[in-house]
């Protein structure tokens, strides 16, 4: 019994230890005054003062302009890489994904200063194809990782039974094979978009002046001080995150429940 309050504490300590912050930002968010320390009443101010502040939402569209297309083209190219890395035998694979680890655990400031200087050498312009660059070099590893265990958990008969009833290797590869590795593609392109929308330090070293991301913003308003319209831009993505997380949650438990409904009928 004690044992069992024990774990519960601990466990209610961790999501308080996660959570508070983000409790506190978003009270904040909803202060009358600018103090970070003093609540002096409840107000939307902030909130109208935020749609009318062009470097936040041009920061904010810059990131989610970003973060589409690089989270689509990584999500792609890393598909695919997944299916080449999957078909080669065992050493070769193994030196692959032992390479493909290599650019996750690298500190992201290596990633950023070795792009930068990449592009500078190539003699790109720094702006939107310098950072939707860099975010793809990234995302990659997260997708190959997500997408590679579906397809090792694939039945490769059903792909060569398709063949052998007339269909073409495209329509075997675009109907057996994508819909049994789905899953795997939707949570790398998921991680890709969240960790390209988090992204700072390599987004700092492969920007432009005009194509500058939220995060960017934020640090460069720290430095002075943090004005609570990035309270009210923050409790807004964080309401966004947290519906769309309830919404797909509460989709997977009906289709769950329609699943064994129909099973055990």
């Amino acid at each position: 019994m004690m044992k069992k309050v024990l774990s519960r504490v601990y466990v209610a300590f961790i999501f308080l230890f996660l959570y508070v912050p983000i409790v506190v930002l978003v009270f904040y968010s909803f202060n009358k005054s600018k103090s970070r320390g003093v609540f002096s009443g409840f107000t939307l101010h902030w909130y109208q003062e935020l749609f009318s502040n062009d470097l936040i939402l041009h920061s904010f569209l810059n990131t989610i302009i970003v973060a589409s297309v690089s989270s689509v083209l990584a999500t792609l190219i890393g598909t695919f890489a997944a299916i080449g890395i999957n078909s080669f035998n065992k050493n070769i694979k193994n030196t692959i994904m032992g390479i493909t680890y290599v650019s996750i655990i690298n500190p992201e400031i290596v990633t950023g200063v070795s792009l930068m200087l990449l592009f500078v050498i190539l003699k790109i312009k720094f702006g939107f194809t310098t950072l939707i660059l860099a975010h793809i070099t990234f995302n990659i590893p997260y997708v190959i990782l997500n997408v590679l265990p579906k397809l090792k958990q694939q039945d490769n008969s059903l792909y060569e039974a398709a063949l052998d009833l007339g269909c073409t290797p495209f329509i075997a590869f675009w109907k057996v094979v994508i819909p049994d590795i789905l899953p795997g593609i939707i949570a790398g392109f998921l991680m890709a978009l969240t960790y390209s929308l988090d992204d700072f330090v390599v987004s700092y070293f492969t920007s432009g002046i005009t194509s500058q991301t939220l995060p960017i913003t934020i640090y460069s308003m720290t430095r002075k001080r943090v004005s609570p319209e990035i309270n009210a831009i923050s409790t807004i993505i964080f309401i966004v995150v947290l519906v769309t997380l309830l919404i797909v949650n509460i989709r997977e438990i009906k289709k769950e429940k329609n699943f064994y409904k129909r099973k055990y009928k």
